[in-house]
């Protein structure tokens, strides 16, 4: 009736990773405005994941308290009918190209790449979650597919996404610069 949070790890394998970072990048993804520290909360398991992909592994390493939690397989079977109309209409467009992309080095690339951009998702700054959140869902979907041209989209959207975050830093910074100087 229930299946643990482990048992659906060790079913899904190396895709694993891209499964996990879609369902952590998918709600910073959406154009709405957040309450402070939503991104946040989405980032960290992004950093996460991220890091391990850097680092090689196969497939996640999730703590043992998480392995042990357990949906009921009608929820988890609600949620597969509920979404399987849009995942069809991706999986349309996704099928293997480029597929070094996706190889194991281009994996740690990727992996690399999700770490930056999930630093930028976690700071607190309007407008600069956006990119870099679609980026992560782009590329995990790609990895998914082992699509290296969608993974090469998602990787140039993250980079988008980070050099405008860094130009919200920088202008940020002189905007407030600017006024404290006129205070004081």
């Amino acid at each position: 009736d229930r299946l643990t949070i482990g048992e659906l790890k060790i079913s899904l394998h190396e895709r694993g990773f891209g499964i996990l970072m879609v369902i952590f990048a998918l709600p910073v993804s959406i154009p709405i405005p957040y309450i402070p520290g939503f991104t946040t909360i989405f980032s960290v398991p992004l950093l996460f994941l991220s890091w391990q992909m850097i680092c090689g592994y196969d497939s996640p390493w999730l703590p043992k308290w998480l392995m042990k939690k357990s949906l009921k397989r009608s929820t988890l079977a609600f949620i597969t009918v509920k979404s399987s109309p849009i995942l069809k209409k991706i999986e349309k467009l996704l099928h293997p190209r480029l597929t070094f992309v996706s190889s194991h080095l281009g994996t740690r690339i990727i992996g690399f790449l999700s770490l930056i951009f999930a630093i930028s998702i976690a700071l607190p700054l309007p407008l600069t979650n956006l990119l870099p959140g679609i980026s992560i869902l782009i590329m995990s979907l790609g990895l998914l597919s082992k699509d290296g041209l969608t993974i090469l989209i998602g990787m140039l959207i993250g980079i988008l996404g980070v050099v405008f975050t860094a130009a919200v830093l920088l202008v940020g910074k002189k905007i407030v610069m600017g006024l404290v100087n006129a205070i004081f």
